[in-house]
């Protein structure tokens, strides 16, 4: 079998190729621009990590470009998991249109490719931000979505997009409703990495929004790559579904922070600040569409993945500076 990986040297791409190319003899063609909002230096760590893999095929190329694209696309692919897009809430408030170019334009070029060449299987990444904020909790499926930020919209946008626009093939496409996601080799400008790195260099500042009354349903990326291969096995009768890809488990900020803490002798200094333009106060969903269909019902103690984490960051810290 062979899968194409748009974003393979992101976080949760990379995670899960690593995943594939270690559990399965599947061969891996990952896709990434290697832009450089954030560390370029990270990216190409992981890429180097994948490259040793035989069975892993990497192209630097950007989804905007459906030139190229459709050299990538000529070999037969089995299925395809979508990971490519422009990352961050707080940015999409400075830059809105790397958002709109690389969320649509670049979804909508390998949606369209997809479609061409009739590959049976299509996952993207949607996100927990298509919700906006909410009273309701946990979030379902069902629930109405209202994003209240440029990123949300981009993401709510690729779920229409999917489920039109592959109407009366059979194609089948699931969108992956991502919680809070965190694990080895995270994203530095996320809650977690930013606090580690706050801990091995004095001069990085760890701010804590909403005086740290946030409440987070954190979801750990092994099992987040646990669940995408439980979906790749299964076989669908639908033409799109979303599921939400979370723990089920919400958790304030500040816990997260003390659990982390046990990791190490020293503390960072924190410095507290009001809550900021386009974050929402609490996410928790319900995962129980997801474990019903896939079969997983065990998720990792929030306290043993974020040692996890802890202990993979004092061996790799050098990468993020």
């Amino acid at each position: 079998m062979r899968i194409l990986i748009t974003g393979s040297a992101g976080f949760i791409g990379y995670n899960f190729s690593k995943y594939l190319l270690d559990n399965t003899n599947y061969k891996i063609i990952g896709i990434d621009n290697i832009n450089d909002y954030y560390s370029t230096k990270i990216k190409k760590k992981r890429l180097e990590d994948l490259k040793r893999y035989k069975k892993f095929k990497f192209f630097k190329t950007d989804i905007k470009n459906k030139e190229k694209l459709k050299k990538i696309f000529i070999p037969k692919i089995n299925a395809v998991f979508h990971f490519a897009a422009q990352a961050g809430v707080r940015y999409s408030l400075i830059n809105p249109r790397s958002y709109l170019e690389s969320n649509t334009l670049g979804f909508f070029n390998i949606i369209e490719m997809i479609k061409e060449k009739k590959i049976n299987k299509f996952y993207y990444a949607s996100s927990s931000s298509v919700y906006g904020d909410s009273n309701k909790f946990p979030l379902k499926e069902t629930d109405k979505v209202n994003p209240k930020n440029i990123y949300g919209l981009t993401k709510k946008n690729n779920e229409e997009i999917a489920e039109i626009f592959l109407q009366n093939t059979t194609i089948k496409s699931i969108g992956l409703r991502f919680f809070t996601v965190f694990g080895e080799w995270g994203r530095p400008d996320m809650l977690v990495f930013k606090y580690l790195q706050s801990i091995f260099n004095k001069k990085k500042k760890f701010y804590l929004n909403n005086y740290g009354n946030h409440t987070r349903d954190f979801t750990y990326i092994k099992d987040v790559c646990e669940i995408m291969h439980k979906l790749l096995k299964k076989r669908s009768n639908k033409i799109h579904e979303v599921y939400n890809i979370c723990s089920n488990r919400p958790i304030k900020i500040t816990k997260i922070l003390r659990f982390i803490d046990l990791n190490f002798e020293k503390k960072p200094k924190i410095y507290k600040r009001n809550f900021q333009l386009a974050d929402v106060k609490k996410t928790h969903g319900n995962n129980y569409n997801i474990s019903n269909y896939t079969g997983k019902k065990k998720y990792t103690n929030i306290k043993i993945a974020l040692n996890n984490t802890s202990q993979w960051y004092k061996n790799n810290w050098k990468v993020y500076f």
